[in-house]
């Protein structure tokens, strides 16, 4: 090999080292400009220049909208209000998913409830088109007075999700043990507004009051400090924070987050598959039995 062809492979090899290393652009939220609104007519709605979006249902149809780019590992923020009052039957989701039958998906779901009662925060997540590891929460905030922050932080050694920046779950890539982990397919950022009033409220129990109709949950400020996958069938970190970036490519829970995890699932966690043994008679899933903070 010439030495004029030796150096301009290492040119060229640098330019792309360039390119995936400083090219991670933080997304800092325009709805225009990050998401298409996917159904329900003119029930959600993009406002204030884009600032601020809404989701609202009433008894003919709800609606949703999801991101234009697709991720593969980052860290996700939206602030969200919930539908206030009497909530009971609606389902606001809020969600990372791939496409086809073998979907990998990480969800926030909140499931209403009457006035006065206090929603819970449904979390679960899908590797190769299988769940069923559903974590469910109450707040220790009414998420219907203000705006609050839900993330997401998803690397190659675990998935966190985070409430006010406060850790609520994390789960682990134990694939050394055979649990599969959503690691190769790109997901889309979705959120919907919807009835369920057949499972979401006391288990059916309660049915949506549509005289309270329209419902309506609201979404600001979202940010994406993430992998966005290209067209190229290639992932392009975007940041123009490296550090940043470096955060959530090598993230897990320290000694104080291990501490407010605890602190979160002694007095707020409402289920936790983990430790339920009537749904599994043949033995907990295997994940079950490994420190959930690793």
């Amino acid at each position: 090999m010439s030495t004029t062809t030796s150096s301009s492979l290492q040119v060229s090899l640098l330019l792309s080292l360039f390119i995936l290393t400083s090219l991670v652009a933080v997304s800092a939220g325009n709805f225009y400009q990050d998401f298409d609104i996917t159904w329900g007519d003119n029930r959600a709605k993009i406002l204030d220049g884009g600032n601020l979006l809404t989701l609202s249902l009433d008894k003919t149809s709800g609606s949703g909208f999801q991101s234009k780019n697709e991720y593969l590992f980052g860290r996700i923020d939206m602030q969200i209000k919930l539908v206030a009052g009497n909530s009971a039957g609606t389902v606001t989701a809020y969600y990372l998913s791939s496409q086809g039958p073998t979907q990998d998906e990480i969800d926030f779901e909140f499931l209403g409830n009457v006035s006065g009662d206090p929603y819970i925060l449904h979390t679960n997540v899908f590797s190769q088109g299988k769940g069923n590891r559903e974590q469910q929460f109450y707040l220790w905030f009414d998420p219907t007075m203000a705006f609050h922050t839900y993330s997401i932080v998803w690397n190659t050694q675990r998935i966190m999700f985070l409430v006010d920046n406060i850790p609520i779950r994390v789960f682990n890539n134990l694939e050394s043990i055979g649990i599969p982990f959503p690691k190769s397919q790109p997901m889309r950022i979705y959120s919907s507004l919807w009835n369920a009033d057949d499972w979401a409220t006391r288990g059916g129990l309660v049915k949506t009051d549509w005289t309270k109709a329209p419902f309506t949950a609201s979404y600001r400020n979202f940010k994406a400090n993430a992998c966005v996958w290209s067209s190229e069938s290639s992932c392009v970190s975007l940041s123009t924070n490296s550090l940043q970036t470096s955060e959530w490519q090598n993230k897990a829970p320290n000694a104080a987050e291990r501490n407010r995890i605890r602190w979160v699932q002694q007095k707020y966690m409402v289920y936790n598959y983990c430790n339920d043994f009537k749904r599994f008679p043949q033995g907990l899933p295997a994940e079950c039995k490994r420190s959930r903070f690793l």
